[in-house]
């Protein structure tokens, strides 16, 4: 495919990240500006927002704030095709660890976030021939991973919610899919591997536990997001991406070099 096809792929669409100052979610915003989208972010924090993106203030865990963030990137730009439900937080523990309201708190961003983002976009994603919804999910929601049950739960339910998103809004015109990273290299994993006893040694750890032995590039997850958001996918609703370097699925024998 060549780079103008590419460029032209998003052409006259407009894309919402949320989330998408730092991380995965700016490695999106970037590939989405690149493809020929116009794109919004909306994040607590908008520092760091690329140039070319319009930078939105937003609580996601706070109704009022995203109704008038979506109002803001409609009156912006006009309309609204896209959305990606990204902005997540993480939490470390067994089941045993963490309080009511550490459980309201992770839950309320991680899950009822997407709600409240779907919720204020979708009479706007109605009037689209190109709607769609992308939420990040984790392969977290299908694997059992060491202490982090209140996490796993979150994106268990963002797993769940997409495919029923998916079925109610087929018929209105709106796809709705979700992809699932294995641990990226992210700032928030950068800052777990610094407050570990041995950062080096947790980081290789890390690695290994993903079959293709190195930790997920953000880019990779945005190549996935910007397939399931593109319109030549049309075909494509209610599915999880994995992109995890095999974690999910695969189960390759020790390599005896190492």
């Amino acid at each position: 495919m060549s780079q103008q096809l590419t460029a032209q792929e998003f052409d006259g669409l407009v894309a919402l990240v949320t989330g998408g100052a730092s991380g995965i979610g700016a490695a999106i915003a970037a590939e989405l500006l690149d493809r020929g989208a116009r794109v919004a972010v909306l994040d607590l924090k908008t520092e760091g927002v690329h140039a070319d993106a319009l930078a939105v203030q937003t609580d996601i865990g706070d109704d009022a704030s995203v109704r008038a963030a979506i109002d803001a990137v409609v009156a912006e730009y006009g309309s609204l095709d896209i959305v990606i439900n990204n902005a997540g937080i993480g939490a470390q523990g067994t089941v045993e660890d963490n309080s009511d309201d550490e459980w309201m708190r992770v839950l309320n961003v991680n899950v009822v976030g997407i709600a409240r983002v779907s919720r204020a976009a979708l009479p706007h994603l109605r009037g689209s021939s190109s709607a769609a919804i992308v939420n990040t999910c984790s392969v977290a929601a299908t694997a059992g991973l060491p202490q982090r049950a209140l996490y796993t739960a979150s994106k268990g339910a963002v797993l769940s919610l997409t495919r029923a998103m998916a079925a109610d809004h087929l018929r209105e015109g709106v796809r709705v899919n979700c992809v699932s990273p294995g641990t990226a290299d992210t700032p928030w994993v950068g800052r777990l591997l610094d407050s570990a006893d041995d950062p080096e040694a947790e980081r290789l750890a890390l690695e290994a536990r993903q079959p293709h032995g190195r930790l997920v590039a953000a880019s990779e997850v945005a190549d996935a997001v910007c397939y399931l958001a593109s319109p030549r996918s049309r075909s494509t609703t209610g599915t999880s991406i994995a992109v995890d370097g095999g974690m999910q699925d695969l189960r390759l024998r020790p390599d005896a070099q190492k």
